[in-house]
């Protein structure tokens, strides 16, 4: 294993060192930082033609301008990188550190969702091949991945933002939206949940009832301008997590992980009020991280407590459901703060931007509000990059998962006697993961790469930005920084990609001959 990891990096860092190379001399040869000043009148013209040339070295050729950059990278093994000095006078290294943090807060989150939900619904749509589901779910995933992410994002403005905070002057509901809002969640449930046209038909009435109910309550008792769950919400919507999480994890037949995942949403509602004087007293991310800690800690006891055999799939399915439903108070929390965050000064109701990485005028010491501010400044933009890229997913995950299940060592295994969960989750699913692990790996690794449009429509300042400046404006050093970043990042994912093809398939030796 440590001789293919170290041929793999030393075949990565030639890939990497040529292409670097031919970027570099490329970019170099197609630009000329100097042309704006040559056509200059300016009576300095001169100085500067020679200030700059001293400055961006470029009386030295291309080929051996490369190298004197590649000795200032050099310095990373030393601790002291230097990629140079953009033509604004600021080091690159200084551009990279303030851009990194924006685009990680920008694409991550969006990364993740598009992982979960497209491998989640592209399963689904698998197990329920030609259902009405997953007619829809071709559909929708069809028309998502053709649109264009700067028009998503405009439509995400104009109804997300623009309308939604429109609606906030007088958030009543019309009897036609609640009739559609009810139709939709009916035919969405009913979907899901498929079974004969009688099933269809009762949880579509179920469904279409309760939307109906709670868009109706919603709307004439002004929870749009105060939300909030409050504990009852909260220890339901957790009982329905327990359930939900042990069915997927182990099957509800396993009465010790679900007992120890009920445990969790009775902790979750003892925990309630202590949590919030928590958050009301000692508000911040170290606090947050501490109740996490001891959520997970008392996940492991129940787990423990309950189970004699088998017990790190329970303890597993335990945790999961244990910090499923303390997100519940977190987010419960953060609808708390919703309306003191309208009523500020700097939101004056419109509490959905369209623009910014967060409000310059919004001067507080909260630390609720400053979150909530950063919540909303990253809804739009990370709504439009899920869109559009979750929609791979589930193309992907549902034709893998198909073709594994039609593999024979699935149809073994349910000659064998096993439950279907057990076939698909335990066999199905691992295998379906191996196709995807590349993909999903890439995507991370793109992570830092920005999304040059999305930051440009939303007016985020991260690396698809800085490499635009660099780009544009024939800056060099800048542009070589974020290229070397980026790159550096999908050489290892590559790298990171065969290791896991070894974890998830036991048959790949990657130290093999």
């Amino acid at each position: 294993m440590a001789a293919f990891i170290l041929r793999r990096l030393g075949v990565l860092g030639v890939i990497l060192f040529g292409s670097s190379f031919i970027l570099y001399n490329l970019a170099a040869i197609s630009g000329d930082p100097l042309e704006q000043l040559r056509l200059s009148s300016e009576p300095n013209r001169d100085f500067l033609i020679a200030s700059l040339t001293r400055e961006l070295q470029l009386d030295v050729p291309p080929p051996a301008r490369y190298f004197l950059w590649l000795k200032g990278v050099f310095g990373i093994f030393v601790g002291n990188p230097n990629f140079g000095t953009g033509r604004d006078g600021a080091l690159v290294s200084h551009s990279l550190a303030l851009a990194i943090p924006v685009t990680i807060r920008l694409v991550l989150a969006a990364t993740i969702f598009a992982i979960v939900l497209g491998i989640t619904i592209g399963v689904i749509t698998a197990l329920r091949q030609y259902s009405r589901f997953d007619y829809a779910m071709t559909f929708v995933s069809f028309l998502l991945f053709s649109l264009p992410v700067f028009w998503v994002a405009v439509l995400l403005k104009e109804y997300l933002a623009i309308s939604f905070n429109n609606f906030l002057r007088d958030p009543h509901v019309p009897l036609g939206w609640i009739l559609v809002i009810g139709i939709a969640s009916g035919v969405f449930w009913a979907s899901i949940i498929g079974g004969t046209r009688r099933t269809f038909w009762i949880v579509f009435a179920s469904a279409l009832s309760i939307a109906i109910a709670l868009v109706s309550t919603f709307s004439a008792s002004g929870w749009f301008l105060n939300p909030g769950l409050g504990p009852i919400v909260v220890f339901g919507l957790s009982v329905g997590i327990a359930y939900g999480v042990t069915q997927l994890s182990v099957g509800l037949t396993n009465r010790a992980a679900l007992k120890s995942s009920l445990t969790m949403a009775a902790l979750a509602l003892i925990m309630y009020y202590p949590a919030n004087w928590v958050f009301d007293n000692h508000a911040g991310s170290i606090s947050i991280i501490l109740m996490a800690a001891f959520t997970v800690g008392a996940a492991v006891i129940a787990g423990l407590m309950f189970s004699k055999i088998d017990r790190m799939p329970i303890i597993r399915t335990t945790i999961l459901t244990a910090l499923l439903s303390g997100g519940l108070i977190i987010v419960d929390k953060f609808m708390q703060t919703w309306k003191p965050y309208m009523e500020t000064d700097a939101i004056n109701y419109r509490p959905v931007p369209t623009i910014g990485q967060r409000s310059d005028l919004l001067s507080t010491d909260n630390w609720w509000l400053s979150s909530l501010d950063i919540v909303t400044h990253l809804f739009l933009p990370t709504l439009a990059l899920t869109l559009i890229s979750f929609a791979g997913y589930i193309r992907y995950s549902r034709g893998t998962l198909l073709e594994v299940l039609n593999q024979d060592y699935i149809r073994t295994a349910r000659a064998k006697g096993l439950t279907e969960r057990t076939v698909i989750m335990r066999h199905a699913f691992r295998n379906t993961m191996i196709p995807l692990t590349t993909i999903m790996v890439v995507d991370f690794a793109g992570v830092i790469g920005g999304a040059l449009i999305t930051e440009s429509v939303f007016g985020w300042s991260g690396m698809g930005t800085l490499f635009r400046n660099g780009l544009l404006g024939y800056d060099l050093n800048l542009l070589m920084g974020v290229f070397f970043v980026t790159a550096s990042l999908s050489v290892v994912a590559n790298l990171v990609a065969d290791l896991l093809y070894s974890a998830l398939d036991p048959r790949i030796r990657v130290g093999g001959a």
